[in-house]
């Protein structure tokens, strides 16, 4: 067996490099011998969790599905092992400048809506998948920004919202909770646009394992991850980088969407 447990990151932001020392000192102070690798894109990620190069994957929704898919294929099988509070129950909205003549969600049919990067589920997949659901096909204007990393570089997603307030989009998706961001940050001054439509709630990322690695430091990692209290004044600093509060076990239920997304995008050649 392996001494050391090796968890997989990819290097969106320079943060990233703080958290996961961060996250590896506290687990090696607690008995878990652990180290990780970064990588630039999540598809090199699966690759080398696939691979056995890695234990556990800091995984996006898209790369859940796609190592999914992979272990199934192989006769292995994945499994989301923990992921943030702040992970669950998110929503991504379609909107439009509040001096805008559309009003309804039909109204953005054959329309220019801005997304962010192509493999973004947040801010270009789910949606698109929500305005085809509504029966409206849009025209997206793709700003790709950093692919590879699944939308977790902003600047793909400010990039939509930065034309919608140009008015060379007539509409733009995001995250809910970027729309106070962008706004903070100047990108959508004035008012504050109108949604037109929102997802269904989605779940965001997920620390994965197949169930041909070490079970047992797995095991040991999400009781760890569980144990981790947000008012401990040596793991508040870290927490508040990563953006969550606690610890949660990892689900799955809440990628569904994102996999019946992809399945109709391709299908309307939106993808």
């Amino acid at each position: 067996m392996k001494s050391v447990l090796t968890l997989g990151a990819v290097a969106y932001e320079p943060r990233v490099v703080t958290i996961w020392e961060g996250l590896t000192h506290w687990l090696n102070q607690h008995g878990l011998a652990t180290d990780y690798v970064l990588y630039q894109s999540y598809e090199q990620q699966v690759a080398a969790l696939m691979g056995g190069h890695i234990d556990v994957a800091w995984n996006s929704p898209l790369a859940w599905l796609e190592t999914e898919e992979q272990a199934n294929a192989s006769g292995r099988k994945a499994r989301a092992i923990a992921m943030r509070d702040s992970d669950r129950d998110l929503r991504s909205v379609v909107v439009v400048r509040s001096d805008s003549a559309l009003q309804r969600v039909e109204d953005l049919h054959g329309k220019r809506v801005g997304v962010g990067a192509t493999d973004s589920p947040q801010a270009t997949l789910l949606p698109l998948f929500q305005l085809v659901q509504s029966g409206v096909i849009p025209v997206p204007v793709c700003f790709d920004v950093a692919t590879g990393r699944h939308g977790e570089v902003l600047d793909g997603e400010r990039g939509a919202a930065q034309a919608l307030a140009d008015g060379t989009v007539d509409a733009a998706c995001m995250m809910d909770s970027n729309l106070l961001l962008f706004a903070l940050e100047g990108v959508l001054p004035g008012s504050v646009p109108r949604v037109l439509a929102q997802t269904e709630p989605y779940d965001c990322r997920c620390l994965t394992a197949l169930d041909s690695g070490p079970q047992e430091k797995i095991n040991q990692l999400r009781d760890l991850l569980m144990e981790m209290d947000y008012n401990d004044p040596d793991l508040r600093g870290l927490f508040d980088l990563e953006g969550l509060r606690a610890w949660k076990p990892g689900r799955t239920n809440g990628f569904t969407q994102l996999r019946n997304a992809l399945q109709v995008l391709r299908a309307h050649g939106l993808l």
